[in-house]
């Protein structure tokens, strides 16, 4: 075994995935407001189904902490950003 490979799986183990997630998303979220950006620049309308992914992405990372926090502000901020998000994948799809 490398010593880079450990046995058991623990709390660390745990807290390294939950890090390299949040940093993953984080990520994607510069990428999808560059991205944005330029179609907003280039006139393409494809801007608006990035802001669609970018709030239904929102609304997602809410209601994960409603689940683990039981907060009511999550639920509805989860819905208020998902409601968003899905206004703008309609728009998208019926003017993109």
């Amino acid at each position: 075994m490398s010593k880079h490979m450990r046995p058991v799986y623990d709390e660390r183990d745990d807290e390294i995935d939950a890090h390299s997630k949040s940093r993953a998303w984080d990520f994607v979220v510069v990428c999808i407001e560059v991205f944005t950006i330029l179609c907003v620049v280039k006139g393409n309308t494809a801007w608006i189904g990035c802001l669609a992914l970018l709030f239904a992405g929102m609304a997602a990372n809410m209601m994960y902490r409603f689940d683990e926090y039981e907060e009511r502000a999550y639920f509805h901020g989860g819905l208020i950003l998902g409601a968003i998000g899905l206004a703008l994948l309609i728009w998208f799809g019926v003017c993109g």
